[in-house]
């Protein structure tokens, strides 16, 4: 019995990390986050992959929502380097194009997410991890929405009779391949010493599994389907208007599906590198 309920926490504590990033061979359905493990450290790492087609440069930049400062730092500034740079945030429409902070604040009192962000202070403090909206400049001149509104993504919901809970469940249902599931013994005793390193490294290849997890239910739905749908409509604006240098900053749950829609209109993979948003030292 006392197997049943530590492997059932495990599993709530698993499907909390996939969270985090909703968000393959040569580029292809998969792998756009991963673990780079040695003997003495162990690296959880985003992609950024290039595409290409008629003098457009589209850089996929995956996003994971809690990593180390310097992380965040380096995106800052590498996200300068592009014309325009496209993000996800459901009802962020009121950032990106330099706009006054002071209209955020006000767009904020209204919180329809709050739950889970809650979610994301409590596994910021618990892993020693900074929050991506905590340093991402989306004050930015270059940043543009890509996403769906709050209204928007209600209203689909309702429509599609979905919830992120149940997507995420019948993901885990749907995937082809079971996540990978941390030890609890190892969870708690990383948790009760205040060991986040410990917590870290039980938690990466559960991380790093999301997309593929997530991937399985790519298509007809809002929380992949319908944003991505959103985010390659306002690509394709952009490059109507001039634009040859783009990058996506989206969550790296969502790039399998977005590749593929990428490659059938004609895009050509030219690049691959990754980023490095936790590093943990083994002891």
């Amino acid at each position: 019995m006392r197997m049943k309920i530590r492997m059932s926490w495990a599993r709530k504590v698993a499907m909390v990390a996939s969270l985090l990033v909703v968000t393959g061979n040569e580029g292809f359905a998969g792998d756009f986050i991963r673990v780079n493990e040695t003997e003495e450290t162990a690296k959880l790492q985003t992609a950024v992959f290039g595409y290409e087609k008629d003098g457009v440069r589209v850089d996929l930049i995956g996003a994971i929502h809690l990593a180390d400062k310097r992380y965040y730092e380096f995106l800052n500034k590498h996200f300068e380097n592009y014309e325009v740079l496209l993000f996800e945030m459901v009802g962020g429409e009121h950032l990106g194009g330099g706009k006054n902070p002071a209209v955020v604040k006000e767009a904020e009192k209204e919180d329809n997410l709050a739950g889970l962000r809650v979610i994301y202070e409590t596994m910021e403090k618990a892993l020693g991890l900074t929050g991506q909206g905590d340093l991402i400049d989306y004050f930015a001149e270059n940043f543009i929405h890509a996403d769906l509104t709050m209204a928007e993504f209600e209203a689909l919901q309702e429509e599609r009779g979905e919830s992120l809970l149940g997507f995420m469940i019948k993901a885990g249902i749907a995937a082809k391949k079971p996540s990978r599931e941390p030890n609890s013994i190892n969870l708690m005793r990383g948790m009760l010493t205040g060991r986040s390193d410990l917590v870290k490294l039980e938690l990466m290849h559960t991380m790093a599994e999301g997309d593929t997890q997530i991937d399985s239910l790519s298509g007809e739905n809002v929380i992949i389907g319908d944003r991505n749908g959103k985010c390659l409509e306002v690509l394709a604006e952009q490059v109507v208007a001039g634009k040859k240098n783009v990058g996506i900053f989206y969550g790296a749950a969502h790039f399998p599906d977005m590749e593929r829609q990428l490659v059938a209109k004609g895009y050509k993979q030219v690049s691959r590198k990754w980023l490095t948003a936790w590093r943990v030292a083994k002891l």
